[in-house]
Order: C-alpha cells, then sequence, then structure tokens
C-alpha cells in the first residue's frame, strides 16, 4: 500500500463526506493504493455514523472511535499504529488542508528521500489576532528551542515515513511537536512545503487560547526531554553536586574561621552561613535522589496507551 492519510476528528460531521471523496478522487487520479483512517475522538454529533456510512462500501476507509475526548496526540497515536502505507498523511477533517498537496509531498517522501515533510500554510484564513500573532510567536519558539528550521510547526498537513510514525510515541498534547520527536530518534532530514489552506468550511474551531499556554508549556517539555529524557541523572546529578559543593564550601569556610580565626567568636549555629551550609547540602541530596528516581522510571517506564477504542471499522 502507497499511502495511509490519518485523520483525527471531533464532531466534524458535515465535513467528513467531502473531505473523503477529495481525497478518494485525488488518489484515484494518481493510481495510489490507499486507506483513509479516520478517527473520531468522542464526538457528541453524527460523525461516528458518517464514517460508517463511508466505510459500508469502501474497504479502504477504515475507522477508529474513542471511548470518550482523550485529544488529537491520542487519535495520532492510534491511527499510526494501525497504518499500513509506506508514506502515512495526516490532516485535518475541518477541510482547511488541501488534499491536492499530497502528490507533490508523496514526491518528496520517496524521490527526494525526506524522512518527514511538513506543510507550511503562510497564507493563513484564522484570525488575526487569536491564531496568525500567537502562532508566530510560538514558531519562533519552537525553532529556538529544536533548531529545526520550520515555519510552521502546528500545520496538520504533514507527510512520514512509515519507520518514522512507528518509531515515535505521541502522547500527551505532543502533536504539535511531532518534528522534534522525530529528530529525537534520528530521523533528521525534515522538510517543508508551502501549502493551500482553505477558510473552515463548517463549524467552528475546537481549539481556544488555553492551546498557547499549554503548547509553550509542552515546548519546554519537550526540550527538557529531548536533552535529559535518557540521562536525567545528568541533570539533577549535575544540579546535586553543585549545590552539595556549595554547601561544603560554606561548611569548611565557618569550621576553619571557628577553629583558627576567630574561636571565641559568636556560634557557629548562629551565623547565617550555616544554615546556607545545611540548605544548599539538603537540596543537592534531594537532586540526587530525583536523578536516581528518574532512572529507575525510565528503566521501568509503562508504554500503555492512554485511551480506550470503543469500536472500530475495517481494522
Amino acid at each position: 500500500m502507497k499511502i495511509s492519510v490519518v485523520i483525527p476528528l471531533l464532531n466534524e460531521s458535515e465535513s467528513l463526506a467531502e473531505l473523503v471523496d477529495s481525497i478518494k478522487e485525488i488518489m484515484s487520479l494518481h493510481s495510489f493504493t490507499y486507506e483513509i483512517i479516520l478517527i473520531d475522538d468522542g464526538s457528541d454529533d453524527n460523525s461516528w455514523n458518517v464514517i460508517e456510512n463511508l466505510a459500508k462500501n469502501n474497504k479502504s476507509i477504515k475507522g477508529i472511535k474513542f471511548e470518550k475526548n482523550y485529544g488529537k496526540s491520542q487519535a495520532l497515536h492510534a491511527g499510526f499504529n494501525k497504518a499500513q502505507g509506506e508514506v502515512v498523511f495526516t490532516m485535518d477533517a475541518d477541510l482547511q488542508d488541501d488534499p491536492s498537496e499530497i502528490p507533490e509531498m508523496y514526491k518528496m517522501i520517496m524521490i527526494d528521500k525526506f524522512d518527514m515533510v511538513s506543510g507550511w500554510k503562510r497564507k493563513r484564513y484564522d484570525s488575526l489576532i487569536f491564531k496568525n500573532i500567537p502562532s508566530k510567536i510560538f514558531n519562533f519558539a519552537a525553532r529556538l528551542t529544536s533548531g529545526i528550521r520550520l515555519n510552521d510547526f502546528n500545520c496538520g498537513l504533514k507527510a512520514y515515513k512509515k519507520e518514522l510514525i512507528k518509531s515515535i510515541n505521541v502522547y500527551g498534547e505532543m502533536h504539535r511537536y511531532i518534528p522534534i520527536l522525530a529528530k529525537n530518534e534520528g530521523f533528521n532530514k525534515i522538510g517543508e512545503k508551502i501549502v493551500n489552506h482553505r477558510p473552515r468550511a463548517y463549524g467552528l474551531t475546537k481549539f481556544g487560547p488555553s492551546r498557547f499556554l499549554h503548547g509553550f508549556l509542552d515546548l519546554l517539555t519537550i526540550w527538557f526531554i529531548s536533552k535529559f529524557g535518557k540521562r536525567p541523572m545528568h541533570l539533577f546529578g549535575s544540579l546535586g553536586l553543585l549545590m552539595l559543593f556549595t554547601g561544603l564550601v560554606f561548611a569548611a569556610y565557618i569550621g576553619y574561621d571557628k577553629l583558627y580565626l576567630n574561636p571565641k567568636g559568636i556560634l557557629i549555629t548562629d551565623r547565617a552561613e550555616f544554615y546556607i551550609s545545611l540548605a544548599t547540602m539538603i537540596i543537592g541530596s534531594q537532586f540526587f535522589s530525583m536523578g536516581f528516581i528518574g532512572e529507575l522510571l525510565l528503566k521501568n517506564i509503562n508504554k500503555k496507551s492512554n485511551y480506550v477504542i470503543r469500536k472500530k471499522i475495517n481494522l
């Protein structure tokens, strides 16, 4: 199979049939063998019934229904687990991503040998204040932190080698940072393509202003994981050594001062240096403990999926 299209969705019943038809048209025009995996992330509208009807007469259309709303990252994780195509695409279900971009992005993976190609919505049809400007700030911070020169980390339209999506673990709200997760796994050839971005045809966006706060917090998390996720003792051990050394220096100073320089002076316990020494050594020991706990957790990590699938179609 050449192409898998993974589409997470929440309350998008009005757009699904039109989206699937446009993808089928592109696949037929270019003679691609394909599958479309629709992941219903706990919709409370008619989305699952639409998926069932679309899948009845077309085995290439496959569906996964979550027990409740778990989030886009979990939906992508479930779709990636089932995807069988040589090249795996992701796109949003709101018709803002254009399926006509698929053939060129497919060539970039198969012929130009990119590990991943991310769409760049250079001309956007979103709110300037609530989406465009925050998105530019967010993308700047992501480039600065990761070193990956992408203009649009959060574009839903992306193409991946199958090996890449089988190697990464998308969790929490880390779907924004799949390029960084890919880089951490050694997939360094990451390209970008300017893509057509269309106005939303139906309904309202499911993302509020809070997603940008969450996005920046997730960026800090993934920076930490990128640097120290496989060696937490390197961070906490270094901090622990620094604090312990500081405490020992203060302890040695006040000890030498009391024994040789000012033996009849004030008591050690009445000096500020004593409490600085005591506090820094205690904090240093705690940092060491955090490092050891981190190493133990890393060795015994539980990779169980944190979502429940209620139904499947054609899978």
